[in-house]
């Protein structure tokens, strides 16, 4: 058994978690002694039995390798980046618009300078023609600035990042499920499962993403640290012929398109749209949901565009816990399904 002390401790080796690293040790050319630990696997080794033809619907494999591992969630994904405070979480709330968009902008520099002559172009909604004729129609184009890498391109920006942080001195800890953290003072710590080596650190980062959100509320509760998760996006994911919405997407690349319902004034958005992409399976701690890839290399097109149409639902006092009633009304259509995706064709 050894005792280890690092500076920091990153939980997740997602967006959140990388960045954070890269910052500390790239930007501010910090010398601090940081640790990333993921539950999932090396970029290397995330292969998807769906992907790779082993299995024809999810395996239920565990750690997912298109959910968790190097890279995150969205490792395997579209890889659009998103320049808006419209949409994409609360950040501009927390530490103000401007500082929220700066530090966007940061992350696109990062990832431009890790593409190096790979730099896909930029669009923006901000002055398009679309947004007028989504006003005469009852909706709202939200405003942003959108690069598309391509689940290619992503691939190689972290490789790329992987190496670099290495380089740098930042260790890595794959495969690796924490039970949990607790508080000595002066460290947070928590023992290695297997080796149970002791790992401590004064800093201690949450990055894990939705995969983890269970994980890291039971963190927050036995570190007394107060949660709010009173938020729910519930949706379904639509593909069609790729033509039905290339006007949206050849202008825009993705358009964040809102309708306010007139009963109940529920907003309905647009969400992640793949022109010429493909449907894929993921699987978040047993329920299995669907996202969308799409490439940058056109070799790798398909005839199609996906996206998602998703409902926000917040909730009031004293219900704070949206993520667990997501799992809920998740499992349920599972189980509707025998265990799939409920899937329906529309139309005649």
């Amino acid at each position: 058994m050894n005792n280890k002390i690092y500076d920091v401790i990153i939980v997740g080796a997602g967006p959140g978690g990388l960045y954070t690293a890269y910052g500390l040790t790239k930007i501010f050319n910090s010398q601090k002694k940081i640790l990333i630990v993921d539950a999932g696997n090396d970029l290397d080794h995330r292969k998807c039995p769906i992907i790779t033809g082993q299995c024809k619907k999810c395996c239920q494999c565990n750690p997912c390798n298109i959910m968790q591992g190097f890279g995150g969630a969205g490792a395997f994904s579209d890889f659009k980046y998103n320049i808006t405070n419209h949409f994409g979480g609360t950040l501009a709330e927390k530490i103000g618009s401007e500082q929220a968009l700066s530090l966007m902008k940061t992350v696109d520099t990062i990832n431009t300078k890790l593409l190096d002559d790979r730099v896909p172009k930029m669009f923006s909604s901000k002055n398009s023609s679309l947004k007028k004729k989504c006003t005469q129609n009852g909706l709202r184009l939200l405003d942003a600035d959108i690069r598309h890498l391509g689940t290619d391109n992503g691939l190689l920006l972290l490789k790329k990042m992987y190496l670099e942080l290495r380089q740098s001195g930042v260790e890595f800890l794959f495969n690796t499920k924490l039970e949990t953290f607790g508080w000595a003072y002066p460290y947070y710590q928590t023992r290695v499962p297997c080796s149970d080596d002791l790992i401590q650190t004064k800093n201690l980062v949450f990055a894990v993403g939705r995969s983890g959100s269970k994980w890291m509320i039971d963190q927050c509760k036995r570190l007394h640290v107060q949660t709010n998760s009173s938020r729910i996006d519930l949706g379904i994911r639509y593909e069609l012929p790729y033509e039905v919405f290339s006007d949206i997407t050849e202008e825009l690349y993705e358009g964040k398109i809102v309708y306010r319902t007139d009963t109940y004034e529920d907003s309905v958005r647009t969400f992640c749209m793949n022109p010429h992409g493909s449907v894929v399976a993921e699987n978040t701690n047993g329920i299995v949901t669907v996202n969308g890839h799409s490439y940058e290399d056109t070799s790798k097109h398909t005839d199609n565009t996906n996206f998602a149409l998703l409902v926000s639902q917040k909730f009031t006092k004293p219900f704070t816990n949206g993520d667990e009633f997501g799992k809920i009304t998740a499992t349920l259509s599972n189980l509707l399904a025998g265990g799939e995706v409920i899937v329906q064709r529309y139309g005649k």
